[in-house]
């Protein structure tokens, strides 16, 4: 049995007991997620209607975080002795798939991987800049 899901905008081919790695979760190691697959291949069965989707998931715990391999890049202009030197490494959180079944009965569903991604600004932040908004207007 397989499935193929959703992480980070890449599509995974992923089975029970394999260890995946994908875009990088706000999630510490030893959390529990519950994926929702975009295909399920069981045996000859093949399931791909978003009905019956709905009522699979894909679980998974977090292992830890890696990084990717070491990009270089170098760019310059002839004859002006403009050069550039750059350099980056992608960090990923390691996933290993726990089962692929049935959904979870309501009430006792983990965190989704929607929600665990990372935002760019805390939540205390932003709203004490919409109160401080509303002061200067008043």
């Amino acid at each position: 049995m397989y499935a193929v899901i959703n992480a980070g905008g890449k599509q995974e081919r992923v089975e029970v007991g394999e260890l995946v790695d994908v875009e990088l979760l706000d999630a510490a190691p030893g959390d529990e997620l519950t994926l929702t697959p975009l295909l399920v291949v069981d045996g000859a069965e093949v399931t791909v209607a978003p009905e019956a989707l709905a009522a699979r998931r894909v679980t998974a715990t977090v292992v830890g975080e890696v990084k990717g391999p070491k990009i270089v890049g170098f760019t310059y202009k002839s004859k002006t002795r403009q050069r550039r030197h750059y350099g980056h490494r992608q960090r990923y959180t390691t996933l290993e798939i726990t089962g692929i079944g049935p959904s979870a009965p309501t009430g006792q569903a983990a965190a989704s991987p929607a929600t665990a991604r990372r935002s760019r600004k805390p939540a205390a932040a932003a709203s004490d800049k919409s109160d401080a908004g509303a002061t200067e207007q008043d």
